[in-house]
């Protein structure tokens, strides 16, 4: 009788590829291009590894993903170091990232270009929506570190320039993991108060991972959001980062922020002296020109002879007076013709000149109605007739009644 074959469990199988898979490959560099990428809301990142002929799953843990510089996307080629290991129930391997970097490019210059292309698509870097910086600022604010040249700097230049100006140091962190929320605190605190009048934040020269925070979104929207004017003054002059593209301001250096910003008082002394001597020029002219107007004024002959001048206004009005006479004079006789010619006219049609010429009007004495006609009247009819001297009272005999 043949004996049982020796059987494992496939849990038992899964588990010794498991440890032996592990044990072989537990820190391994793989590089790979990334396809099907995957930021799960947890915060775990899900990735494919692929080349010409084989794909690796790979997983980058939360509490690793949170070190990244830069974005992971489809197509990148990166070189991601972890330990291989054997997913048990679902019977499959896949890597676990611990590292992520780009292929090519340093993570932070490509986490850099990500940012710069997300912000800039949103109007962050805009000249339009930059405010001008006051010209003479009492006050002002500076988010850096208390204990760096940068902030030994502006404050040596400040004294040299104007000691009446106030410097407000706000001590924040400019280096490390947690440096940008520090910073971007600092500009928000400044926002919080009504006496400041700008805002310079930055720090001394180094690398582009000691000046990383200000390549941050959180210190940029702070940058962005600010009410007060900023002034970014971050490394040397060579180093440019997000917060000098974003700010309305970007010193070279710290140094060259505070010979923006604090206002001289030489040169603000020369330029009021300057000034009044301009002014001063200027009223001196007026006052050649004003004296020179007067002169020519008095030569004139108004206040030479003003005598002649009250005798020529006298003979002037009694110009006038005589046309004024002459014109109402004409202007009356004018009137009186036309009124004599007037009267005529109304003489020429008065009813009684007819009646001196023979002429009389008969009338009914009852009412005073003028007979036009013969036949108007009955015999034995009274009638009144008016004349051009007097009237008398008749009564009819005889009537004609014929046309005329």
């Amino acid at each position: 009788m043949l004996e049982s074959p020796q059987a494992y469990t496939v849990t038992a199988v899964t588990r010794m590829i498991k440890n032996s898979v592990e044990e072989q490959f537990a820190d391994i560099w793989v590089e790979g291009e990334i396809s099907n990428y995957h930021l799960h809301t947890s915060g775990h990142r899900y990735i494919s590894l692929k080349d010409e002929n084989a794909v690796l799953r790979a997983v980058m843990w939360r509490s690793y993903g949170g070190y990244l510089k830069f974005e992971p996307e489809d197509g990148q080629k990166v070189l991601a170091f972890g330990s291989v290991t054997v997913y048990e129930k679902g019977g499959q391997y896949q890597l676990v990232c611990r590292k992520l970097v780009p292929v090519g490019i340093g993570p932070l210059e490509l986490a850099f270009r990500q940012l710069y292309d997300k912000l800039s698509r949103q109007g962050f870097f805009d000249e339009d929506r930059k405010k001008e910086i006051p010209e003479y600022p009492q006050r002002i604010g500076i988010v850096t570190s208390p204990t760096g040249a940068a902030i030994r700097d502006i404050i040596q230049i400040a004294r040299r320039r104007n000691s009446s100006v106030q410097l407000v140091i706000f001590p924040a962190q400019v280096q490390g993991e947690g440096a940008e929320e520090t910073i971007a605190a600092g500009i928000r605190y400044f926002n919080t108060r009504d006496d400041i009048d700008v805002i310079i934040t930055g720090r001394g020269g180094g690398s582009l991972e000691d000046l990383w925070p200000f390549n941050t979104e959180t210190v940029v929207r702070a940058i962005v959001d600010s009410i007060i004017p900023v002034v970014s003054a971050v490394g040397h002059e060579i180093d440019t980062t997000l917060s000098d593209l974003a700010a309305d301001l970007r010193a070279p250096t710290p140094s060259a922020a505070a010979e923006l910003v604090v206002w001289s008082q030489r040169d603000f002394r020369q330029q009021v002296r300057l000034l009044v001597s301009a002014q001063a020029q200027h009223l001196n002219s007026l006052v050649r020109q004003a004296r020179q107007g007067l002169r020519s004024a008095l030569r004139r002959p108004v206040f030479i002879r003003p005598s002649d001048m009250i005798d020529q206004r006298r003979q002037y009005l009694d110009n006038l007076f005589r046309l004024l006479v002459a014109a109402g004079k004409n202007r009356f006789e004018q009137s009186k013709s036309r009124l004599s010619l007037l009267a005529v006219r109304l003489d020429a049609l008065s009813p009684l000149n007819i009646l001196a010429r023979g002429y009389s009007v008969t009338r009914t004495p009852d009412d005073g109605a003028v007979i036009k006609s013969s036949r108007e009247l009955t015999a034995g009819q009274r009638v009144e007739t008016i004349l051009a001297q007097g009237r008398f009272i008749s009564r009819v005999e005889e009537q004609d009644r014929g046309k005329r």
